[in-house]
């Protein structure tokens, strides 16, 4: 029996998700047979297990019901940013082996263009939604005819196929294997760990912010529907709504990115205080940096419920840490709960305490890049150890701190420079809302940094603001860290996940590195 069907037969009435943007309630009851119709219909399409489809959708209730009848019929589910450009939509499609796609009235517009790309005419697209548009086949009308008296054979329990966000190059896909027939409605050890770090359970109300296409927003809001809990789904981040969604819905357990944290802390005080909070046990973060002060103000505000990890979707390694830990070690992402942590120099070699290398997990599980065994094994050392690409160092009690991206570094003068500590100071003074530090040519030095501020107020922009920032990072930065020359933006571009687009300012910078104010 699935998880899921337990709960449709314990509690058929409860609430198993709410779509915050119509009000709508779907029950456990409700959810259980939607989930069966449109499983058995995946079947009788003529897919079979291993089989994939993709998912082109907002958010929206239709992501969770179709991923879990994709696992119960032993399909691979693929979920993807509406914001995706067409190349983009076309190599996932392509990758994943897709056999049908869902789209909405909002994502339809792209399907005509994405049939004429090489290899996908023969893609089965339906439309999900009261009223499908451009004569494709409805959703609810193709579940309403399913013929709910055929079975679905014994077979593996379905996954999702995710890929990286694309922040270099196309996005690449990781593919677990099924779990076997015989395991399919055993507890699975991540899903045990989760439960057990965080409390999720069948009283938990789980709020969602972020999009579904993402891995933690997507197998948190499952996994709370499989425990017996209900999950609120935001259609887009709104920081006041947010808040006052965890008063409506009695909130216990939520997760954000960064930014989040940012504009919630940015709302007046007469604002952010009428809102009653204290159902929320748990709030989770991960997907990008938090600055160290930024946390702290979060912390003063919902007291030390905060709890952060680092890991990826390839599932090899993850650390944890939960505000005590937070207080005596600020900055760190934890010490580790999957796999064995190492730091790693330029030559192989491991790195002592204190020192910056890249960062390794022994110990893990296996992952691979679907179709991609260069990148795979790029990901791998001699020693059989995994990197996420990522910089960083431990302290003695093995707690981890983030630097950068190996290719974010920037080496000024000989000296290897981390954007990430630049931003840290950057974000402190009172006018900064956002930043980004890139290094841009320089005869002298090779590299120099360039930061990319937004301001609060961009009518402040000038050269007066840009030498009152410098002068305040001069508290906190040496002086080769310092910005030579400093850009004001109206806005940084980030993916809806908190995720900085690097390369995009990079390309831009490199190819003009006196603009902006230059600071002598």
């Amino acid at each position: 029996m699935s998880r899921l069907h337990h709960w449709a037969l314990k509690t058929p009435q409860k609430s198993a998700l709410i779509d915050l943007e119509s009000g709508r309630t779907i029950s456990f009851q409700t959810l259980d047979q939607r989930v069966q119709r449109a499983a058995l219909w995946l079947r009788q399409q003529g897919l079979h297990s291993g089989d994939g489809i993709l998912l082109l959708l907002e958010n929206r209730p239709e992501i969770i019901e179709l991923g879990l009848a994709a696992r119960r019929a032993g399909l691979y589910f693929t979920p993807t940013s509406t914001h995706l450009t067409l190349p983009e939509l076309a190599h996932i499609a392509k990758d994943c082996g897709a056999k049908m796609l869902f789209v909405s009235a909002q994502t339809a517009h792209i399907v005509e263009a994405l049939l004429k790309m090489p290899g996908l005419s023969g893609l089965n697209v339906v439309c999900v939604g009261a009223d499908p548009v451009g004569g494709l086949v409805g959703y609810e009308s193709a579940l309403a005819q399913v013929d709910e008296t055929h079975t679905i054979p014994l077979c593996p329990l379905g996954r999702d196929m995710l890929y990286s966000s694309g922040t270099t190059g196309f996005p690449k896909g990781i593919r677990r294997p099924l779990v076997s027939a015989e395991l399919r409605d055993q507890p699975e050890t991540e899903v045990l760990n989760w439960q057990r770090s965080f409390g999720f359970d069948d009283q938990t109300i789980y709020l969602s912010p972020a999009p579904l296409y993402h891995a933690a927003p997507l197998r948190y809001v499952m996994r709370t529907v499989e425990v017996g809990g209900c999950a609120v789904l935001m259609k887009k981040f709104d920081a006041e709504r947010a808040l006052k969604a965890i008063e409506q819905y009695a909130v216990t357990h939520s997760q954000w990115v960064p930014t989040m944290f940012v504009r919630m802390l940015e709302l007046p005080d007469l604002v952010r205080g009428q809102f009653n909070l204290s159902t929320m046990r748990v709030a989770i973060h991960a997907a990008a940096p938090c600055p160290v002060h930024v946390k702290q103000n979060l912390l003063d505000w919902w007291g030390d419920i905060v709890h952060e990890y680092y890991g990826g979707s390839e599932g090899f390694g993850v650390t944890a840490i939960n505000s005590e830990n937070w207080r005596t070690h600020p900055g760190s992402v934890g010490r580790a709960t999957l796999g064995v942590i190492h730091i790693v120099g330029d030559e192989g070699e491991e790195l002592p305490t204190g020192e910056i290398g890249k960062i390794y997990f022994s110990g893990g599980p296996k992952f691979e890049y679907w179709n991609d065994p260069k990148k795979t094994q790029d990901a791998y050392n001699d020693k059989g150890w995994a990197t996420y690409g990522d910089m960083g160092y431990l302290d003695a009690e093995g707690y981890l701190y983030m630097a950068d991206r190996r290719t974010d570094l920037i080496l000024s003068g000989g000296v290897n420079v981390y954007p990430q500590e630049i931003e840290n100071a950057l974000s402190q003074h009172p006018m900064v809302q956002d930043v980004a530090v890139v290094g841009v040519p320089d005869e002298v030095f090779g590299q120099v940094p360039k930061a990319i501020v937004q301001l609060r107020d961009h009518d402040q922009a000038g050269e007066k603001m840009a030498h009152e920032i410098i002068e305040f990072c001069a508290q906190h930065l040496s002086k080769v860290k310092m910005p030579r020359s400093i850009v004001f933006e109206e806005s940084l571009p980030r993916l809806e996940t908190g995720k900085l687009l690097r390369r995009i300012l990079k390309e831009k910078y490199q190819a003009d590195p006196q603009a902006g104010h230059l600071i002598k």
